[in-house]
C-alpha cells in the first residue's frame, strides 16, 4: 500500500510544481485524498485503475454521511473532496496509471464563497516582532514572513523566489505565480533592510554561492512550504495569538490592508496575481465588513 501514498505525494509535488492552486488546497487536497486510500485499504483495493463507478458511489455515500469523517460534512468540504479526487485522477490518467477518471460522474455542486480570514496589522507586526534579528536562523525566518505579507505571496511563491528575482536597488520582486506568469511586485524599505542582512551577513551560512533560491534551509537545500507553516505556528505562540493562522493568511492580509488604506481593486490584482477581478473582489467585501463594524461599535447613533 505504501506505493499509494507515494503516488500521492507525487501528485502534491506535481501540485506545487505547476502552481496549480494554492499551498492550502494542496494540504486540503493531500488530507482528502490520503482519507481515499483508507478506504481503498480498509477495502482491499490495492490499486487505484481497481476504483470503478460503483466503488465510487459507496465511497461517496460514506464520506456524506459522515462515517468516514469527523461528522457529516459540508456542501463546500464535500465538493472540496470531488475536486481533490477529480484532480487526482486526471494526474492519474495522464500518468497512463488510470484509463478513466471515475470521479468524472459526479457533476460540479455550487458553493457560496467565503470571506477570506485575515490578520490586523497588529497581530502581523505581533507576529513579525517574536524574531531575534542578531540570531541568523531568526533573520531568515522573519525575512521569509515578511518577504510574504509584504509582497502577498503564495507560499510557494516564497520557496522558489530565486536571489536573482530581487532588485534591491529599486525595491521590487520578479515573482513567478500561477502558470508560470511573471508579476513585478514593489516592496517597502523595511523588507530591503532584512534583504540586507538576510542576503549580505547570513545566507553565506546556509547556502553555496551560486545557489540560485533565495530561501535555504538548514540542511542547505530549498525551503519547504512545510517548514514554513511551522516556523509561522512557533511565531503564533510566541506572539500569543490565540487564533488559528496559516501562511495564506498573510497574502490575506496584504490585499486586505491595502484596500483598507485606499488601494484600488485593479492595482490589488495585479500585485496578487489574480487572473479574474472577481476573485480579488472577496476582499472588498471583507474590508466592507470591517468598516461596517466598526461604525456601529463606534458610531455615536449606532449606540
Amino acid at each position: 500500500m505504501q506505493s499509494l501514498y507515494k503516488t500521492l505525494d507525487e501528485f502534491i509535488s506535481y501540485m506545487y510544481d505547476k502552481r496549480t492552486g494554492s499551498d492550502k488546497t494542496a494540504d486540503s487536497y493531500y488530507r482528502d485524498i490520503a482519507r481515499f486510500i483508507t478506504f481503498m485499504e480498509d477495502n482491499q483495493i490495492e490499486s487505484f485503475d481497481q476504483i470503478g463507478k460503483d466503488t465510487v458511489f459507496d465511497y461517496i455515500t460514506l464520506l456524506r454521511s459522515g462515517k468516514i469523517s469527523r461528522g457529516k460534512i459540508s456542501n463546500a468540504t464535500y465538493a472540496r473532496n470531488l475536486s481533490a479526487l477529480r484532480s487526482f485522477y486526471r494526474y492519474l490518467c495522464q500518468r497512463h496509471i488510470c484509463e478513466d477518471n471515475p470521479f468524472l460522474q459526479f457533476g460540479k455542486i455550487h458553493v457560496e464563497k467565503h470571506l477570506p480570514d485575515v490578520l490586523t496589522f497588529d497581530q502581523v507586526e505581533r507576529l513579525l516582532d517574536v524574531f531575534d534579528l542578531d540570531d541568523p536562523l531568526q533573520v531568515r525566518n522573519r525575512c521569509i514572513l515578511e518577504t510574504i505579507y509584504a509582497c502577498g505571496l503564495r507560499i510557494s511563491e516564497c520557496c522558489n523566489l530565486l536571489v536573482d528575482h530581487i532588485d534591491r536597488h529599486s525595491m521590487i520582486l520578479r515573482v513567478i505565480g500561477k502558470g508560470n506568469k511573471e508579476r513585478i511586485v514593489p516592496y517597502y524599505p523595511r523588507l530591503n533592510e532584512l534583504f540586507d542582512l538576510y542576503i549580505d551577513m547570513y545566507r553565506k551560512d546556509y547556502a553555496d554561492e551560486d545557489f540560485p533560491y533565495l530561501f535555504v534551509s538548514q540542511r542547505r537545500g530549498k525551503i519547504s512550504p512545510r517548514t514554513v507553516q511551522l516556523l509561522l505556528e512557533d511565531a503564533r505562540i510566541k506572539a500569543g495569538l490565540s487564533i488559528a493562522v496559516h501562511p495564506h493568511m498573510l497574502r490575506h492580509s496584504f490585499a486586505t490592508h491595502l484596500l483598507d488604506n485606499g488601494a484600488d481593486l485593479r492595482t490589488v490584482q495585479e500585485l496578487l496575481g489574480h487572473e479574474n477581478l472577481s476573485t480579488t473582489q472577496l476582499y472588498t467585501h471583507l474590508t466592507y465588513d470591517r468598516l461596517k463594524k466598526a461604525v456601529d461599535s463606534a458610531h455615536p447613533h449606532s449606540k
